[in-house]
């Protein structure tokens, strides 16, 4: 810890940089991103019978949208549901504006309708951890996630409906309650080798009723 000294000949300390809260220092390998190596990986090459270690699915970026239907009445909602979302993901996220005009819905090209983020490499690893860890045990009446939300790609969106699950966000200071779809993207082929994946991760889903065939599309 550096030092730095006062008049008189008297030492202090100086305090280190606080870290936001929920985000790893840079150069630390995620925490999930090592329980893939060592036990994710294994499990699935022992499961699918892979013969290279290149062929086991991985996690290729998580995509974060947010629709704002009221902000035809109210420009500025945007700007603070983008500065919530920043918040959370800890990275600059993108308005995403509407591309045509419609009358009905007061709704102009070009007026800014949504959010938008993508996430890869660590912050990717660092916001799943999160949601598996701490965000979604937080979620009302929650029994576990949806299996029957896979692309039939070995893609995966969930839905959620309060952003205020995620620690990052002071429920105090919330203006406006807003949800959003995370979507994980993955290589897997199929939703089988997906859901296996995923579920080595941590994601708590529901107890399944049938199992997903390999290779359905």
């Amino acid at each position: 810890m550096a030092k730095e000294k006062k008049q008189g000949g008297k030492e202090s300390k100086q305090e280190a940089p606080k870290q936001q809260p929920g985000f790893q220092e840079a150069g630390v390998t995620p925490r999930l991103q090592e329980h893939y190596k060592k036990n994710v990986i294994p499990e699935l090459m022992k499961r699918f019978h892979y013969k290279n270690i290149m062929q086991v699915p991985r996690l290729e970026k998580i995509s974060i949208n947010v629709g704002v239907g009221e902000a035809t009445q109210d420009a500025k909602l945007v700007d603070v549901i983008a500065k919530d979302l920043e918040i959370i993901v800890g990275q600059k996220v993108v308005q995403t504006k509407s591309k045509k005009a419609i009358s009905n819905f007061k709704l102009r090209a070009g007026m800014p309708i949504g959010a938008r983020v993508t996430l890869r490499k660590n912050k990717m690893y660092e916001f799943l951890d999160r949601f598996i860890s701490v965000a979604v045990p937080r979620i009302r009446d929650f029994r576990g996630l949806s299996d029957k939300s896979f692309d039939g790609r070995g893609n995966y969106t969930v839905g959620v409906k309060e952003h205020i699950i995620f620690p990052e966000i002071d429920v105090d200071k919330v203006t406006k309650l807003f949800g959003m779809d995370i979507s994980i993207v993955t290589t897997a082929n199929t939703d089988e080798e997906a859901y296996e994946l995923l579920k080595g991760f941590g994601l708590p889903f529901v107890k399944r009723q049938e199992v997903i065939e390999q290779g359905n599309a």
